[in-house]
């Protein structure tokens, strides 16, 4: 069995990670995060470490061997954040991804995985492929903070691949949905928020939408992300390799937010609050090269995807 680890294990993308590579017999599944929050691990695979100390994660390292480390931990929030506090998304993200990389050459891990995300991409040439991210053409005003700190990792990736000990892979995924995410309207990107809006709500009721809602989202459904990964540790053979994994189309906010509240089943009406933070981009991720390398494309449709979202909302948030 090869030894995975999920760091940021309770986290949306690694509690997924770890429910789906779980019950899969070639795999013994461990965790990392720096709180025991609700995951499927037992005390012998579960582990608290935190990431951003150069002394903990080296010791943890050191202590324990793993073939495959999916780098899922990070600090994340919505546009409200990106927007008010971009800082969050840089400091911590930086160090923390630093450190796990030179841990994972100098212990000898097999294969290592990065969650990046399409956040460097410019908005409006859509859809992207993952030769079109042009150093000269600069990063959305926005997303300045957050898409170089990316643009970091995923080079400090293609720089230990090249030293020849670790094989690793940079996965530019879209706007991820589904059980797990963020569900508070602080915190939550705009899709989570709105599921927890039009839940809450009653027929008749009137929710909150910010911006105009004219931004448009690729969105992808968690399981097929998940799915990615899994296709990626065991058909890639070159040291590294980046890719795209989108669903390959934009949606606008307005057109989600009207197939959630019609999924629902609810009568509610939507309001715009102009005033709030909205960044308007338009954004697509093309996935021609995992399709061609990996045979990987999303199973999920938007409305499948929204349909599941809403059935584990309403087992977990209002069972």
């Amino acid at each position: 069995m090869q030894k995975i680890l999920v760091l940021g294990c309770t986290g949306f993308m690694g509690r997924n990670i770890v429910e789906h590579f779980l019950p899969l017999d070639k795999y013994e599944v461990f965790g990392v995060a720096l709180k025991r929050q609700s995951v499927e691990l037992d005390q012998d695979h579960f582990f608290k470490v935190d990431l951003t100390s150069k002394n903990e994660v080296d010791k943890f390292f050191k202590k324990h061997k793993f073939d495959i480390v999916v780098q899922a931990a990070a600090n994340t929030s919505g546009s409200k954040d990106i927007v008010e506090r971009p800082y969050l998304h840089v400091t911590d993200n930086a160090v923390m991804n630093s450190i796990i990389l030179q841990a994972c050459y100098d212990h000898n891990v097999e294969h290592f995985l990065f969650l990046s995300c399409g956040v460097m991409y410019n908005p409006d040439r859509s859809p992207v492929t993952e030769q079109d991210f042009f150093l000269d053409e600069g990063i959305h005003k926005r997303y300045f903070g957050v898409g170089w700190t990316k643009v970091y990792v995923e080079k400090m990736c293609n720089f230990f691949a090249s030293l020849g000990r670790t094989k690793h892979t940079v996965i530019r995924h879209s706007n991820t949905y589904g059980p797990h995410d963020k569900y508070d309207l602080e915190k939550s990107h705009m899709f989570g928020a709105t599921i927890t809006k039009v839940m809450n709500a009653k027929d008749g009721d009137e929710i909150v939408v910010w911006g105009d809602g004219s931004t448009e989202r690729d969105l992808l459904y968690v399981s097929d992300v998940v799915d990615f990964i899994q296709k990626a540790i065991e058909g890639q053979s070159s040291a590294y390799e980046l890719y795209n994994v989108g669903y390959g189309k934009s949606f606008s906010v307005k057109e989600i937010v009207k197939k959630i509240i019609k999924i629902s089943g609810k009568d509610i009406s939507i309001k715009h609050d102009l005033t709030k933070p909205s960044i308007n981009t338009k954004l697509s991720l093309q996935s021609k090269k995992a399709w061609k390398e990996l045979g990987w494309k999303y199973e999920t449709t938007l409305d499948e995807g929204i349909a599941k979202t809403l059935e584990w909302y309403k087992n977990n948030y209002q069972g």
